[in-house]
Parts: structure tokens; C-alpha cells; sequence
């Protein structure tokens, strides 16, 4: 097995200093295209690998955010870490993925873990996070940003769509349909986007004079909403709409009523959901919903760590982004309302 190439074999293949190498290989440094263009010649001849742990030691960062899920069933999650981890390696920045459930204490376990990894930032996608944690991270200059979830704690900074607005257009939706016993599925119970959501759905209801007809739990879990609409739909009296908190549940839902208590959706009951994940689209599907501009979240998400990471004494930031209503065939349409 040969040496090691250094970058100081780099440095005299190119003629230039190993601090132009140094700057070449460390992002967002300054340097000419052609200094960068002799560098980058010499490194790929040569075999060269900047070493980036080593880098890190020197440098004090990392350039790895961690980024925390609690789950991956729901089909938003794969798209925003697609779309997290893409808007990150625009500047440089890698990603480090830890899953925990959405109990504080397991949330705040692997948190423990995910910081001796000496990441930069933290990203939380749906996790809470605990204000010993809170302070903790604070004390170590890592800043966190909350995605799809917000705390009432004012140094987190949080990214959401607008969840109670998008409730409420979804009220406003099936009232408009002519529905008059319209049931609601909530999911888990301590997330804000749950909360937030249904606040808004009711809201809407009661601004029509209408309220929940029925109402169950089933935590954004598949399964548990299969079970929570055997159960509500095999009743006497069954709800003629009903808005399930994300698509997943939805989804589980749907098929319950067609496949397994013979219901036709929407003739017999409209489906609602809330995401827009790229299943909802699907003609098996066809889902009507609130889609959540997981884009815009993500960019959004980035720029608000980033700033944090250039200053530390930047103020958190609460964004809540409009999500458009997507009108597809799992709900009857009013009269004047477009697809």
C-alpha cells in the first residue's frame, strides 16, 4: 500500500501554498477559479481526500447537522429529509439521521447521543424537545430549529405550514359540500400540528354552526386508524365526512370503508386528509387535502440554522407557511368549487 497523499503533496503538484489547498476543499472559503481549478487537477491525479474529521478539529465544526424523526411510516417524512438534505449539501453541510419516538425521554436519549457526534445544528422533525435539552444545546452554542412542530419555548425556533388555517379550509370545504355529520381523527394529541389543526377544523365548523359529530385518536399511526374507523363507521348513526389529521390515516381510512365495511368514498362518506404526499395523488387514492409546501419548509428550515450558525445572537424565528387545498375526488365537490 502506497503513502498517504497530503495536501502538502497537492500544494507542490500545484505550485501553490497548502493553505490555497485549505481553501479549496473548505466551503464557502475564498479563492480563484484558477487557483481552485490547479488544486482540484492536482488532488484528482494524485488521489487526493481532504480529510473533513481532521478539518472539523482544527475548524471546530463539524459541518454535519443532526437531524432527528419520529417516525418514517408517514410518506412527508422521506420527502422533507430528502428535501432538508438536499437544501443542506447546497452549503456544504451534511446530515447525520437519528430516529426517536415522540416521548420526551426517549427524544431527549438519543438526543444525548446525537450531540457527541459534535454536530453544528440540530434539525427536530416532529420531536419535542425537553428545556433541560433546550438549555443544554443552548450552553453549547448548537442551535436548534424545530420542523413540522412548534413548542412554547421562545429560543426554539420553529417551521410549520399554516396547520390552522389549512384546518379551517377544510371545514370550509366539506360545509360547502353540504355534510352535516362530519367527524375529525386526530392524531397524536401532544404534537402542535395536531392541536393546531384541529383547532382550526373546529373553528371552521362552529363559524358554519356546526360541531364535531364524532371524534377519535388513533396518534398518526396506520394501524390505529384502520381500527378508530371500524369502529366509527360501524355504528347506526356514521359520519358523512370526516377529516383525518395527516394523509397517512387517511389512506388507512379509505381503505377500511371501500374494502372492508363496503362504503363508497365519497358517495356514501367524504375523505379528507392533510400533507399532500405524493400517494394522494394516485387514482387509488385521489385524495382530497391540504398540502404542506414541504419546499418552502425545508429552504425556510436551512436558512433560519444557518443564520443561527453565522450568529449566534440571531432571535428564533416562528414561521408558519400557507398550504393550498388540493381538491381531488375522495370528497364530494361543491357547486363552484374547482378541482
Amino acid at each position: 500500500m502506497g503513502e498517504k497523499v497530503t495536501a502538502l503533496d497537492v500544494a507542490e503538484r500545484a505550485g501553490v501554498s497548502r493553505s490555497a489547498v485549505s481553501r479549496v476543499f473548505t466551503p464557502g472559503a475564498s479563492v480563484s477559479e484558477r487557483t481552485a481549478k490547479k488544486v482540484r487537477s492536482a488532488a484528482e491525479a494524485l488521489g487526493y481526500r481532504p480529510n473533513v474529521l481532521a478539518r472539523s478539529l482544527i475548524t471546530g465544526r463539524s459541518r454535519i447537522i443532526g437531524l432527528l424523526v419520529a417516525y418514517l411510516e408517514n410518506q412527508f417524512y422521506p420527502e422533507a429529509i430528502e428535501r432538508l438534505s438536499h437544501e443542506l449539501q447546497k452549503r456544504g453541510y451534511h446530515v447525520l439521521v437519528f430516529m426517536a419516538a415522540n416521548s420526551g425521554e426517549e427524544a431527549d436519549e438519543v438526543m444525548e447521543e446525537l450531540l457527541d457526534y459534535q454536530v453544528d445544528g440540530i434539525i427536530a422533525a416532529s420531536v419535542g424537545m425537553s428545556n433541560d435539552l433546550t438549555r443544554r444545546c443552548e450552553a453549547a452554542g448548537i442551535p436548534i430549529v424545530l420542523f413540522n412542530r412548534a413548542q412554547d419555548d421562545d429560543r426554539l425556533s420553529a417551521v410549520t405550514s399554516d396547520n390552522y388555517h389549512g384546518g379551517r379550509k377544510l371545514a370550509e370545504f366539506l360545509v360547502a359540500g353540504g355534510h352535516g355529520r362530519i367527524a375529525h381523527i386526530a392524531g397524536w394529541e401532544g404534537a402542535s400540528t395536531q392541536r393546531d389543526r384541529e383547532a382550526g377544523f373546529v373553528a371552521g365548523l362552529n363559524a358554519a354552526g356546526q360541531g364535531l359529530f364524532a371524534r377519535a385518536v388513533s396518534d398518526f399511526q396506520f394501524e390505529q386508524a384502520k381500527a378508530v374507523a371500524r369502529d366509527m363507521f360501524s355504528a347506526t348513526d356514521i359520519p358523512d365526512a370526516v377529516f383525518c389529521a395527516n394523509d397517512h390515516m387517511a389512506f388507512a381510512v379509505m381503505d377500511v370503508l371501500r374494502f372492508e365495511l363496503g362504503l363508497s368514498v365519497p358517495g356514501d362518506v367524504s375523505v379528507v386528509g392533510y400533507d399532500d404526499v405524493t400517494l394522494a395523488a394516485w387514482p387509488s387514492y385521489d385524495l382530497t387535502t391540504v398540502r404542506q409546501p414541504a419546499g418552502q419548509m425545508a429552504q425556510a428550515t436551512v436558512g433560519i440554522l444557518m443564520d443561527r450558525l453565522s450568529d449566534p445572537d440571531t432571535k428564533p424565528r416562528r414561521v408558519a407557511l400557507d398550504g393550498p387545498l388540493i381538491i381531488r375526488g375522495s370528497a364530494r365537490i361543491p357547486k363552484g368549487w374547482t378541482s
